[in-house]
């Protein structure tokens, strides 16, 4: 019978691809691995954005070493695909940001557990996923993971847990847990239904500021509005440069109004919705996203007006105007349709050193074009027509991933259009506390005589031998145009010995395309000026992102 069975086995052996073989040898594991008692490694996989999760993993990484535990601790960008096949505990720690979307370093992973026919019995998993409630789609990169594991087969250790901004005691509070579940005396089975725990919200530290100043940066003859906004406040507000300031815009007044009067809705009725409760008026003010709607949003009105809409992206006055509600009662059914106003973010321009009890914002006009003409984005028409004197409200967004390098490293700054934003907060920061690194800044814009953002700082800071180099790259001031990329190429050799000299190197600014052209253009600046293979320069750019020397604020 054992002669049997190994004939049988070295058959099936023969006949298996690599990804097969690799997939049964997982599968054993797990049944060799099945009890508490055999548990001996683990792996603890993070996918980050501001590097929240990568300090969660990187504690609990420490805390399983000391119950005993061998521990592969790597982020997602790093993981390699096919190890997931021999993996038997995982756990995985994963932001959301935007709408819904995973970090950019998760993004491979998302994909390969979305291919059809993923098998992974032998794998047993728990997900913490890290978001805000302010967003609508709260965690749903880790909800997107649990359920997609799901699929594949692989067993839940512990149901989903879901984190608000205030994460630290919910997160400890799931690795405990999942600690504990793997001690014999207390081993559990694996849920076996997709219940997902949200971890209680902390409150989370508002400020109230007023404008102080509010001025167009761009000069005559620009087809751009840039905005420098400067908010003083009474308190001190806790904030490093690198962080963003996050606010909700006000949906302006005229629409607001045309759509009550339009529905015949009660202005001052009170309506409690899953997010907020407050009247009407109050509700699609500040609380109810009105504009650009998604095409979800637009399938679920068309339900309840039983009209076809064909898929588009307009706003709810358009939607009411073309497809009316046939009274205030079910106009009160479409407010429990809408999104939630989602808060904004901003790069913060300013140094709490530098600009004590004030904090800056470099904004720029957002304009596109829709089916119904050319728009501009809510909240940054509304900063841009804030009066002085007016109050505003905010929080602070902290990201740990985007951080002033040590006093005395050298810093190269790349960082177009409203890119100088954190850029101008890194500098004063450097500049008032005497910091020795030297700094060398690479930004652009279409036109050096309206569109150069705070000129007469940029050239302060030369003159003081602050700014050691500058290199400028206005796209519109000659027939083919120049970016900041094309820059960097011109002075690849001097760029490349401040990398190899320690240089820490950041991006800031828009994602697509700018970001994605920067990276290409500093792989071949890397390649050619080290003479090594492109696979050989993408593991140099990695290496400079694990020493934290390549740092990215993209939006």
């Amino acid at each position: 019978m054992q002669l049997e069975k190994s004939s049988r086995l070295k058959e099936l052996v023969h006949t298996c691809s690599k990804e097969e073989l690799i997939w049964i040898n997982g599968y054993i594991n797990g049944l060799l691995y099945e009890t508490p008692t055999s548990v001996s490694k683990v792996s603890i996989l993070y996918g980050t954005e501001t590097g929240n999760s990568k300090s969660l993993a990187l504690n609990f990484s420490t805390e399983a070493k000391k119950k005993g535990l061998r521990v592969k601790l790597i982020g997602l960008d790093q993981y390699k695909l096919q190890d997931l096949y021999k993996e038997t505990h995982a756990f995985i720690i994963i932001s959301t940001h935007g709408e819904g979307d995973p970090p950019d370093a998760a993004k491979a992973f998302m994909n390969f557990l979305g291919q059809d026919n993923l098998s992974l019995p032998q794998l047993q998993y728990s997900v913490l996923a890290l978001g805000d409630t302010a967003y609508p789609l709260f965690c749903k990169a880790g909800e997107d993971v649990d359920a997609l594991l799901e699929k594949a087969g692989a067993k839940r250790m512990s149901a989903t847990v879901k984190c608000d901004v205030d994460y630290e005691q919910s997160a400890n509070d799931w690795f405990t847990k999942i600690m504990d579940s793997m001690q014999p005396a207390t081993q559990a089975e694996a849920a076996t239904t997709p219940v997902v725990a949200s971890a209680k919200s902390h409150e989370r530290k508002y400020y109230n500021g007023i404008i102080h100043t509010n001025i167009n940066l761009n000069d005559i003859g620009s087809t751009k509005k840039t905005f420098h906004i400067e908010i003083g406040t009474e308190e001190t507000v806790d904030y490093l440069c690198g962080d963003s300031l996050a606010l909700k815009p006000v949906n302006e007044y005229s629409i607001v109004q045309k759509i009550i009067e339009l529905t015949g809705a009660d202005a001052n009725k009170t309506i409690s919705l899953p997010k907020a409760t407050g009247s009407i008026k109050d509700l699609l003010s500040n609380n109810l996203n009105i504009l650009y709607l998604s095409n979800s949003t637009i399938k679920k009105y068309a339900a309840i007006v039983q009209k076809d809409i064909p898929p588009t992206r307009v706003d709810l006055l358009d939607l009411l105007q073309q497809f009316p509600v046939n009274n205030s009662t079910q106009f009160e059914e479409i407010l429990g349709i809408l999104l939630p106003m989602a808060p904004r973010l901003y790069s913060i321009a300013s140094s709490p050193a530098a600009h004590e009890q004030e904090i800056h914002l470099t904004v720029a006009l957002d304009t596109f074009e829709t089916e119904t003409g050319e728009q501009t984005g809510n909240c940054s028409r509304y900063l841009g027509e804030l009066a002085v004197k007016k109050s505003i409200q905010f929080y602070i967004h902290k990201n740990n991933a985007f951080k002033l390098p040590p006093a005395n490293a050298a810093m190269i700054m790349i960082g177009p259009g409203t890119g100088i934003a954190p850029f101008r907060a890194f500098l004063a920061e450097r500049d008032y506390t005497g910091a020795s690194g030297k700094n060398w800044l690479f930004m652009g814009e279409r036109n050096f005589s309206s569109d150069f953002l705070y000129q007469t700082e940029i050239q302060q800071y030369q003159k003081t031998n602050m700014l050691h180099k500058i290199s400028l790259a206005f796209s519109r001031d000659q027939s083919a145009k120049i970016y900041v990329q094309h820059r960097m190429l011109e002075q690849a050799v001097e760029l490349f010995k401040w990398i190899e000299q320690g240089a820490y190197l950041y991006i800031a600014g828009a994602k697509h395309t700018m970001s994605v052209d920067v990276e290409q253009v500093l792989l071949q600046i890397i390649q050619e000026q080290s003479k090594i293979t492109n696979e050989e320069a993408i593991l140099y750019l990695q290496k400079m992102k694990q020493e934290k020397r390549y740092q990215k604020d993209v939006y």
